[in-house]
């Protein structure tokens, strides 16, 4: 049954402003921006326990690899677990060891049971205790009894799409906006999205498909557009451009 869990996919010194229009500002910096997400957050570990395996009659392994945005934050004290319709079907409380019981950074081994057939709500939830966070991928599923279970290669389930700290998840396509300063993509250019002074969506060497995932805390917040043109050195700024919102 398990084998259907791939259904889970679910700045810089700068002058004085050069110029001022009415929908944007364009600032000279003299070096690139570095702009970041804060995958920070205040939660405690969870007490999850390993489920009753002999409750159940079917079991699988899963092998899980942590994506590459959340791969710096990994170390020996995360946890990851899976839960069927809300119940704990199979935990990692440490990643996974070599032979000789070193860890192997960002990767879990996790023992998954159950019994459905039929519709299920599956949830993997990622703890990175770094980050002080937990990441849930949540996708309701139609589980074929006769399809074989397990998973052969490593699965690396998008964690940065199901953050607890920003729960409004949206999709952006900024070329109007950016289309009120004539701005064509270029690659080495770099745009992102703030709601304040905190970075929430980020997008490198856009190219002609603009759209982005912005990071929401709630719906209705204004969010600022900057991109920076790295032939010119200029940097974008649009003021209030949209407001966060649901899919």
């Amino acid at each position: 049954m398990f084998v259907l869990l791939a259904g889970l996919i679910l700045g810089a010194c700068s002058s004085d402003d050069d110029n001022t229009n009415a929908a944007y500002t364009e600032t000279s910096l003299s070096e690139a921006p570095v702009w970041q997400i804060d995958w920070t957050n205040n939660q405690e570990r969870p007490a999850w326990t390993e489920p009753d395996a002999s409750a159940y009659e079917e079991a699988t392994t899963m092998k899980v690899k942590i994506e590459d945005t959340l791969m710096p934050y990994t170390s020996e004290g995360d946890q990851l677990a899976l839960f069927v319709n809300g119940e704990l079907r199979g935990l990692a409380d440490k990643p996974a060891q070599t032979l000789d019981g070193q860890a192997v950074k960002g990767k879990f081994l996790l023992k998954v049971f159950g019994n459905e057939t039929g519709m299920v709500t599956m949830s993997l939830r990622y703890y990175c205790q770094t980050l002080k966070h937990i990441f849930t991928l949540t996708e309701n599923i139609n589980i074929d009894s006769d399809v074989p279970m397990g998973i052969d290669k490593d699965f690396i389930p998008p964690f940065t799409l199901g953050p607890e700290k920003y729960p409004v998840l949206m999709v952006l396509d900024p070329t109007d906006i950016l289309a009120q300063a004539a701005i064509q993509p270029a690659t080495g250019d770099r745009l992102a999205v703030f709601v304040g002074d905190e970075c929430r969506g980020i997008c490198v060497s856009p190219t002609e498909d603009l759209s982005m995932f912005v990071y929401g805390r709630q719906t209705g917040e204004a969010i600022t557009v900057k991109y920076y043109q790295a032939a010119s050195g200029k940097l974008y700024t649009f003021p209030d451009a949209t407001k966060t919102s649901k899919e």
